[in-house]
């Protein structure tokens, strides 16, 4: 798959809520969605920035979710399902392949932000039309499929000052 290069286009896909989870459970603190951005980045060309998240009625969400658009994210926003039993669900997987699909033709480099396996094969599709696939997320909750099947995998862990508030 291709090099890095300053030419080349990308795209930052975020699983806001893999990214949330991963870093409170293991960490007890938050995303820094900036340093991730620029980190992802990396002096290449920015085509689009997209954060998944889900509104879940907390009253702080609502600024979260400008400041990812102040830093450059366009976010994407569910509403949380609640069932008759009790449970709730929420999730952007299809959502989020549907738009890296949809983007490869219009980029060289998809960044997928998430530890999810569940986007393995999404990372194979993507190789397999010509578009370099990385991911992001903490090496210790991330899927080794996920890992495996992306052409690089930065650990958020290894860099805890850069990617956590």
């Amino acid at each position: 798959m291709s090099e890095i290069h300053p030419d080349q286009r990308v795209a930052v896909l975020a699983d806001s809520q893999n990214l949330y989870h991963s870093a409170q459970s293991l960490y007890s603190r938050n995303i820094d969605y900036s340093g991730l951005l620029d980190e992802a980045v990396a002096d290449r060309s920015l085509v689009r920035a997209i954060a998944y998240v889900i509104r879940a009625d907390s009253p702080e969400e609502e600024s979260f979710f400008e400041a990812l658009r102040d830093i450059g994210f366009e976010t994407k926003i569910k509403e949380i399902k609640t069932f008759a039993d009790g449970s709730k669900k929420a999730d952007w997987d299809l959502g989020m392949s549907l738009d890296a699909v949809s983007l490869a033709s219009h980029v060289d480099t998809v960044i997928l932000c998430t530890g999810d396996g569940d986007f393995a094969r999404l990372c194979s599709h993507l190789r397999h039309e010509g578009v370099r696939v990385e991911a992001m997320g903490f090496g210790n909750s991330a899927a080794d499929e996920l890992i495996e099947a992306a052409d690089d995998f930065v650990d958020l862990a290894e860099e805890e000052d850069t990617f956590l508030l």
